[in-house]
């Protein structure tokens, strides 16, 4: 499912999933997603959702609405397009399962599975080691990389220029080597993050 991922002088303050053909966003308790803030409009933007494409749309606002630092009208947003709303940064992230619950292929009768081929030297990844999905490898490619399931537990990996930050979402917060984490945090090779009752390793080739 597409969402949008608001970040606010460089920390995550929420993630919101689109379920609806038509997501307003303002200042106005009427709207869907409401952003108390004075350099948001009353009504300030609409993000419209057909299939998995979603367009987000200005409503005449004060401040405008901007894509990747352009000002826009309506556009189509591309996976890890930042929208700029007042003084928010919203990433656009293209619908997919949730990482840690994805359902793993079946691999063909006829045939053994192939051999997973090795991530790719300098990348970084979350190995997962216990739960539905141990053994599987999240690559960290996008600009923001949520794991967990929603109403339990949510955490995001945030690619930043001097490294990745471990961030709670929503439900119960994660830890890392053991100590709860509630604020944005820097991870390290080898760290050991449980989110709920999966246990991953953080990974830096």
């Amino acid at each position: 499912m597409p969402s949008l991922v608001f970040m606010l002088e460089g920390t995550i303050v929420k993630e919101v999933d689109l379920a609806k053909s038509r997501t307003t966003l303002g200042r106005r308790p009427n709207n869907d997603i409401v952003i108390e803030n004075l350099t948001v409009s009353g009504e300030h933007a609409a993000f419209h959702l057909q299939g998995q494409a979603v367009e987000v749309e200005d409503l005449h606002s004060t401040n405008g609405t901007f894509v990747n630092g352009q000002p826009v009208q309506r556009q189509l947003l591309n996976d890890g397009d930042q929208v700029i709303i007042g003084k928010y940064e919203v990433r656009f992230v293209q619908g997919e399962p949730t990482a840690l619950h994805a359902p793993v292929p079946a691999a063909p009768a006829a045939q053994p599975p192939a051999p997973a081929a090795p991530p790719a030297a300098g990348r970084a990844l979350v190995r997962v080691l216990t739960g539905p999905g141990a053994g599987r490898e999240v690559p960290l490619t996008k600009v923001v990389t949520t794991l967990g399931k929603p109403g339990e537990a949510v955490a995001s990996i945030s690619h930043r220029p001097h490294g990745y930050l471990l961030a709670q979402v929503d439900g119960a917060p994660p830890s890392v080597n053991g100590q709860a984490i509630t604020e944005p945090h820097s991870l390290q090779p080898g760290d050991q993050i449980v989110l709920g009752e999966t246990q991953m390793e953080f990974v830096l080739l």
